[in-house]
């Protein structure tokens, strides 16, 4: 079972656009290395290893060695279990109800 830290490293992780960032170009394609990450970001080479640094500790990003370079690979499993945990029980059918009842008020408001 995840413990509340846990959850705390992938929402502080989650909380920066540079991080959230990073991980959709890994999703995009996975295995990027640093360089080409780097190139993606207006960011020193050193900010772009920080973050890539929060987002290993939070289990996000999982890195493998080819040679002298290393390869970053998202690891989606803790986001499912943050959706799972905090999300989902949220989108329950009263709840998405009630937010498509909102929903039409506001629209026809």
């Amino acid at each position: 079972m995840r413990s509340v830290e846990d959850d705390d490293g992938v929402f502080k992780a989650l909380a920066d656009p540079t991080r959230r960032h990073l991980l959709d170009r890994l999703f995009e394609r996975d295995g990027r290395t640093l360089t080409e990450l780097e190139s993606e970001v207006e960011m020193t080479r050193f900010g772009v290893m920080k973050h890539l640094r929060v987002l290993e500790e939070a289990g996000l990003v999982v890195t493998r060695r080819s040679g002298r370079e290393k390869h970053h690979y998202l690891n989606p499993v803790p986001i499912r279990l943050i959706h799972d945990r905090w999300i989902d029980k949220y989108t329950e059918l009263r709840v998405s109800t009630l937010a498509e009842l909102k929903f039409r008020l506001e629209k026809t408001g």
